[in-house]
């Protein structure tokens, strides 16, 4: 068989984020090796499948000098929402994560090798830690941009990332980079050695990695060194912060007073008294991570391979964030506490609200220590009728230990206010010597534990005129469970944050699969070919019964050049233990409302009622290679991907716009299910808000678009030039809500959700001599409109941000055989991070822009 136009344009032209398209087998008086593409068990003699597959190479990720992979997954153009990584301080756990279509991480398989990868990173995790794969063991890594759980089971919904490891590596390969931006900071150091070797029967690879990650201060950038506020009556801004400051402030009736460190007070106002928090917080978090991996193969007979996997991951991470604001409340008694608040017109015995920020003690410290293994052990061979036979099974932990500093006691503090000795009006009384007895560090510790059983079949069934019925067969059993345990302070609700409740279950669900690809024309007039796939996965859940998907595929090639697929296909996502387990806790959300503070207090958890998730998806384009222009490729997909009974949180933003009204602060649509469930309390004398966000089933989430590639690889002035062009077109990404209505947050940037940019494009330009290479990539986000800022009667100066480029630059020279070097730039103008009124953090979207500016990154690389 020979190849076609379409193979050799894919084969030919590989930049960046390389959209698999169509390659045939070579024709070879050898026997054709059978592969095994994403998206599809049977084993065929080519790539070409109806799903779209988007290929990263070993070179791409070199290229833009990662040493994680989540750094390489959230910069494609088909990645958007709230993606956790380095710049993300509040919240993050030193996670990283990958979200597709900006549906959730949740909903993005991740598999190693073709096998499900264990939910790890800090608590009871229900997405994988991208920290725990070692990018320097990485060959190769296949996107999947459709859903796939007839094939894989639950969370395929949005796409799967399947992370393929070398395996076949012989000799000694090291790696020393280094990196740091052009402010002198974030540095990162990092080390790695791959060997392996090959023996009769088998082979051996192993590798280790160790990174070691510095930080960024909110405080080195110009847009971040202070919260912004808006005037919006003058039309101007100024630096502003918590109204939770130093020296305490007080809320009484009439009342709203700063204290001064002298014991006096005075009337608060925000532009002199609020706390700016940025000097204290990280703009980019640090981290040190140590990878170990090792992969063998072994042939026990001339017909049966016996595989193992092992990886471990060791992670230390630390955020830093302001010192803790503590409040509560007292009457005032004038006579022991001091008579200072009576001239400003505190009553004696008026009840108060006080709160504070407390420098006294310093900033507090976030830190995570994780370990993560994940071991395989499978067997796979071949039946004397050439079927082939696999059994595996996957053993995987996650043990996470986080600590909080520098926090206070607050009901230690409040039982010696009430026992008259401790005089919160006195500030001597808050001196860090006085406190001793009353800080502490929180600790925490959580994890989680994955066990999977599987055995399968693939082959030929028969064959029909147009070729051999492929397919592939088999049975499953997963078992997960999953925990979290908070400090005996914090689960009691001593601290001066609410109570935190435990976490703790477990489920098992067994899955039986069946997949067919059945050639239906073969060398007809207008059709060189036309396949069929279907796929059948029935499951049976032990939390909430049994089930089933399918999936049916269609591959139309006209000729050489072009070719048409569509899939249509049902998914589910099985609520995790975390979902459903988690204990309640607060969590602090950013919001924008007139006359409260910035931040909510959100009680949010997990909900046993859950149900799971269920989706349509429908994916259909067309592959074009002419033969008129050698070296070109294009691929044009629409996607759609409806979701019923989605599993989430709501908005917070949207939950205060419509349940609070704008003008009074007082409750409004209490007969709605959302009011209800949120139970929304807007203190006006503090301007706290707090509400209930536990998870539930919302109602729908759907989203629409196109991805389109184009590729030319071509020669030119004794080089070598690729150039690749991939632009992602989100037409809809609609979320309702029962009884609330609906939102599309296509073309918006949100405030704890990320952002949906209408398009995003990457485009990358690649030149090769004899021993060198050199790349220039241009990335581009849409503007986007504040979702803050969508009411006619909103209050914003800056409603909306430009549409932001980032242009990096890398390349390599191979001085021998031993010994090359590579090197770049990115962000090489330096483009500043965007404000925009109702920002998440650091006065921007840390998800979506890049806060870190002009980076420069160089390796140096040793074979043998």
């Amino acid at each position: 068989m020979k190849k076609t136009q379409l193979g050799l344009a894919v084969l030919a032209a590989l930049p960046m984020f390389s959209s698999v398209q169509a390659i045939a087998a070579d024709s070879s008086a050898e026997a054709i090796e059978k592969i095994q593409v994403t998206g599809s068990r049977i084993k065929r003699t080519d790539m070409e499948t109806a799903s779209p597959v988007t290929l990263i190479g070993a070179n791409d990720i070199k290229a833009m000098g990662a040493t994680s992979i989540d750094s390489v997954l959230q910069k494609m153009t088909a990645a958007s929402g709230a993606m956790t990584n380095p710049a993300v301080n509040n919240g993050s756990g030193g996670n990283a994560r990958v979200d597709l279509r900006g549906l959730g991480a949740q909903r993005t398989l991740v598999l190693v090798n073709g096998r499900r990868m264990i939910n790890s990173g800090t608590g009871a995790a229900s997405t994988v830690d991208l920290n725990t794969i070692p990018v320097s063991m990485i060959k190769s890594v296949e996107v999947l941009k459709d859903g796939a759980s007839a094939v894989y089971g639950t969370d395929a919904v949005a796409g799967v990332v399947n992370i393929i490891l070398k395996d076949d590596f012989e000799g000694l390969d090291m790696n020393l980079s280094g990196a740091i931006t052009g402010e002198g900071d974030a540095d990162e150091t990092s080390f790695d050695i791959t060997m392996g070797t090959s023996f009769d029967r088998g082979n051996v690879v192993i590798g280790l990695q160790y990174t070691d990650r510095g930080d960024a201060s909110q405080a080195d950038r110009d847009f971040s060194d202070c919260p912004i506020e808006e005037d919006y009556d003058n039309g101007s801004f100024y630096c502003g912060g918590s109204p939770y400051s130093p020296f305490g402030r007080v809320w009484g009736d009439t009342a709203d007073l700063q204290g001064n460190e002298d014991g006096s007070w005075h009337d608060y106002t925000a532009e002199k008294d609020a706390y700016n928090f940025a000097p204290s917080s990280y703009l980019y978090t640090p981290m040190r991570r140590l990878n170990l991996t090792g992969i063998g193969n072994f042939e026990l007979t001339d017909t049966t391979l016996l595989t193992t996997e092992f990886t471990y991951s060791k992670r230390w991470s630390d955020q830093q964030m302001a010192p803790q604001p503590v409040w509560f409340d007292f009457n005032y008694d004038a006579e022991n506490m001091g008579d200072s608040l009576l001239a400003h017109g505190v009553a004696d015995g008026e009840a108060i609200s006080y709160g504070r920020r407390m420098t006294d003690v310093g900033p507090r410290g976030y830190e995570q220590v994780v370990d993560t293994v994940r071991a395989v052990i499978g067997l796979n061979g071949e039946f004397d009728n050439g079927w082939g036979w696999d059994t595996s099974v996957v053993f995987g932990r996650n043990d996470s230990v986080d600590r909080a500093t520098n926090l206070l006691n607050m009901g230690s503090i409040q039982d010696k206010i009430a026992a008259g000795t401790f005089n919160p009006l006195n500030q001597e009384h808050w001196k860090v010597g006085n406190l001793t007895d009353d800080i502490y560090t929180e600790n925490n510790s959580g994890g989680s534990q994955l066990l999977i059983m599987s055995a399968g079949l693939n082959g030929e069934l028969f064959e029909l005129p147009a070729g051999y019925v492929g397919f592939a067969a088999g049975i499953e059993r997963r078992e997960e469970k999953a925990w979290y345990i908070p400090d005996s302070l914090t689960s009691q609700g001593l601290a001066n944050d609410p109570r935190v409740d435990p976490t703790g279950g477990r489920f098992d669900v067994n899955e039986a699969y069946v997949e067919f690809a059945v050639p239906l024309v073969a060398d007809a007039a207008f059709a060189d070919s036309i396949d069929l796939s279907a796929a059948v996965r029935a499951f049976d859940y032990s939390t909430f019964g049994s089930d089933e998907t399918w999936k049916l595929g269609l591959t139309y090639r006209v000729n050489d050049e072009f070719m048409v697929r569509a899939v249509r296909s049902t998914a589910f996502r099985a609520p995790t233990v975390n979902e459903l387990y988690a204990g309640q806790g607060p969590s602090f959300n950013q919001v924008d409302f007139p006359g409260a503070q910035k931040q909510a207090e959100v009680t949010v958890g997990g909900n046993a009622d859950l149900t799971p998730e269920e989706a349509d998806t429908l994916t259909a384009g067309f592959v074009y290679a002419p033969s008129w222009l050698d070296g070109f490729s294009m691929t044009v997909d629409y996607f759609d991907i409806e979701i019923e009974n989605a599993i989430a949180s709501e908005n917070v933003q949207y939950i205060v716009e419509t349940c609070l009204d704008k003008a009074t602060g007082a409750n409004i649509n209490n007969d709605l299910a959302l009011c209800q469930f949120a139970g929304v309390d807007f203190n006006q004398s503090t301007g706290r808000i707090s509400f209930n966000n536990q998870l539930k089933n919302i109602g729908t989430e759907q989203t629409k678009g196109y991805d389109v590639n184009f590729k030319y690889a071509f020669d030119g002035l004794g080089l070598a030039w690729r150039t690749g062009l991939d632009i992602t077109i989100m037409d809809e990404y609609i979320v309702e809500s029962e009884g609330a209505g609906s939102v599309d947050y296509v073309g918006l940037v949100t405030s704890n959700m990320g952002s949906y940019a209408e398009y995003k494009t990457n485009f990358t330009l690649n030149v090769a001599g004899d021993n060198w290479d050199a790349q220039y990539q241009a990335r581009m986000i849409d503007g986007l409109d504040d979702f803050s800022c969508l009411k006619e009667d909103a209050e914003c100066l800056v409603p909306s941000v430009g549409t932001v480029v980032y242009h990096d630059i890398s390349g390599s020279y191979i001085f021998n055989d031993t010994v090359s070097l590579s090197g770049g730039v990115n962000n090489l103008f330096d483009k500043q991070a965007p404000y925009y009124t109702g920002n998440n953090d650091s006065n921007t979207d840390p998800y979506t822009y890049d806060v870190l500016g002009r980076r420069f990154f160089a390796s140096v690389n040793v074979k043998f």
